[in-house]
């Protein structure tokens, strides 16, 4: 349901009364479609997001911390140019719709005052953030040409179009007469008729509004007393501010799976979770799930790019093998020679076979024989095939030696990818990817100015405060055990990708609880997540890097092995 009109009209008032006065320190666009204002209000600092993201658009505080890329993007700079220092005055909602007006007053360079209006349209891959002064577009976060849309362009330096009105009851409109007079004209189910009558309820809050006024999400409009429903649906929308109560769906795993801004009885109450504010409830829900979003965009690419390679390696492990079998028949070429050379006396010149006894085994074999060579060249044909045939098998073996250990570099990036949150652990990727030669250097890219910044390791918090770090990808891995103390536990799921997992000891012994917790990790974080995955686990000093070896490779003694299943509720339940 996030973000419906309804919705937005109940983060509106919240942002509103939290929001209203307060100066703007500081201005970030971690995303190309992601602003992140940094505000100050009644001595506390609030973070709000905003979001036009055509999967997720979002607007709510947040605590999360976000990347910002090396350059600042140009929308950036106009904003900072014309917002900073100023104070967002207030937050309204426009026409009960999906769209939010930001009022701003800052000072020019001359420093005089001006009033600026920041929109904010959570409309799906329509979705927009504009800047406007004196009715004239400043930037907007998505250009939107007259090739893209003939009615509302978004452009600078164009007027701005505030988006068309919806033939729908909003704000004072809703009243019993008016609700009234559109019930009557209308028939068949009531949650249908109620979302084509008011303004931004979606479909959810539609049935949820027909069960409040009827009992039945499925009730009938024709069967209703409508004066009465339309007192009852009027007085219940004057009264929304009253019902507040953000509230965090979870679903049967306890996941987050939608977001009310007040209790919705047609949904089991013990799976609401109460939050102290919709931002809270949003920052929640919204956060796994843009991230994911994005990095499945970023990284389609890369998929493919590993998808490819991992079918060629295949490809190329298969001919090996069979080139591998063909040579198993070069000793038998190489007694056949010594059997011909030592026996020369026994083989008629021009014969097609020679029947001669194998000192070998004891018995005949049968030789075939080239007719237009003397047995001696015969002999010497196959001592040539034996050493050409060992030749290749010798050849074939370091291939797929090469192959596997390839095969073994792409599929980790593989698990990788999944795991990766941001886009410093996709750089890591490439980097391994390109040292491992499946990714070619361009001009371009040597010339990019470098970013120095180290992607983070993931943290967790045991039951007993001891610190627990998994790796996101080999070049993580590498780092954090290669890092870690000689009395650190490391483990890794056995005999297939995932990450590397250190328990930080300091030297304390490591209880049954937190040895089981870390094992989890690597459970999780492996290629066998959710089954039951061996977990091999050590301590740091047993652990080698061998010279020549791809990044994230090691060997291990003195392990031991636990078995581990692991339910995503589980890893939800850590402290990160």
């Amino acid at each position: 349901m996030p973000m419906d009109g309804l919705t937005l009209g109940f983060i509106a008032r919240e942002l509103n009364t939290a929001l209203a006065g307060a100066r703007v320190e500081k201005i970030t666009q971690p995303e190309k479609d992601m602003l992140l204002l940094t505000l100050r209000n009644n001595s506390k600092n609030y973070k709000l997001i905003l979001s036009a993201s055509p999967s997720f658009p979002r607007v709510h505080l947040t605590s999360q911390q976000f990347v910002n890329p090396i350059d600042a993007p140009m929308f950036l700079m106009l904003m900072r140019k014309h917002l900073s220092g100023g104070r967002l005055m207030s937050i309204t909602q426009l026409h009960g719709d999906r769209v939010l007006l930001l009022s701003f007053e800052a000072q020019d360079e001359l420093g005089e005052m001006h009033p600026y209006q920041m929109y904010f349209e959570a409309m799906g891959r329509h979705s927009n953030l504009t800047l406007v002064r004196d009715g004239r577009i400043i930037d907007a976060i998505r250009h939107v040409t007259d090739d893209m849309s003939r009615v509302r362009q978004a452009l600078p330096g164009l007027d701005f179009i505030e988006p068309p009105l919806q033939d729908k009851l909003s704000g004072d409109e809703i009243t019993p007469e008016a609700i009234l007079a559109r019930l009557s004209v209308e028939e068949g189910p009531l949650r249908k008729v109620l979302s084509g009558i008011f303004s931004g309820l979606s479909g959810i809050a539609a049935a949820e509004l027909s069960y409040r006024m009827t009992g039945l999400e499925q009730a009938l409009v024709q069967e209703q007393d409508l004066p009465a429903l339309a007192e009852r649906l009027n007085d219940h929308w004057h009264r929304l501010d009253e019902m507040t109560s953000p509230r965090l769906l979870l679903d049967e795993a306890g996941m987050p799976a939608d977001v009310f801004p007040h209790l919705y009885l047609t949904f089991d109450p013990d799976k609401q979770k109460v939050c102290e504010s919709l931002s809270a409830a949003f920052d929640v829900y919204f956060t796994g799930r843009d991230r994911r979003d994005r990095i499945l965009q970023r990284s389609v690419s890369l998929r493919r790019l590993i998808k490819t390679h991992i079918e060629r390696c295949e490809k190329k492990l298969a001919l090996q093998e069979e080139e591998l079998l063909g040579a198993s028949h070069a000793e038998e070429w190489r007694v056949m020679g010594e059997l011909l050379t030592s026996q020369l006396h026994l083989v008629p010149r021009g014969a097609a076979t020679a029947i001669l006894p194998n000192y070998y085994t004891g018995e005949d074999i049968e030789i075939p024989l080239e007719v237009r060579f003397t047995p001696a060249q015969n002999a010497q044909r196959y001592f040539k095939r034996y050493q050409k045939a060992r030749a290749a098998a010798r050849l074939a073996a370091e291939q797929k030696e090469k192959t596997l250990r390839d095969l073994a570099v792409l599929e980790e990036a593989m698990c990788d990818l999944d795991r990766s949150e941001n886009e410093f652990d996709l750089g890591d990727i490439r980097r391994v990817l390109t040292d491992a030669g499946f990714i070619k250097k361009t001009a371009a890219a040597k010339k990019a100015p470098k970013d120095n910044r180290q992607s983070a390791v993931m943290r967790f918090k045991a039951q007993d405060g001891m610190m627990i770090s998994v790796g996101k990808n080999a070049m993580q891995n590498e780092r954090l055990t290669m890092g870690a103390q000689p009395n650190d536990v490391w483990l890794h799921a056995k005999d297939m990708p995932g990450s590397h997992v250190i328990i930080h000891t300091e030297g304390a012994a490591v209880s049954d609880e937190t040895l089981l917790t870390a094992a989890r990790l690597a459970s999780w974080y492996s290629k066998g997540k959710g089954l039951s995955v061996p977990i091999d686990y050590t301590l740091r000093r047993y652990i080698k890097k061998p010279s020549g070896t791809p990044v994230g490779f090691v060997t291990f003694t003195h392990q031991k092995t636990l078995l581990i299943t692991v339910s995503e509720a589980e890893i939800n339940a850590l402290s990160r």
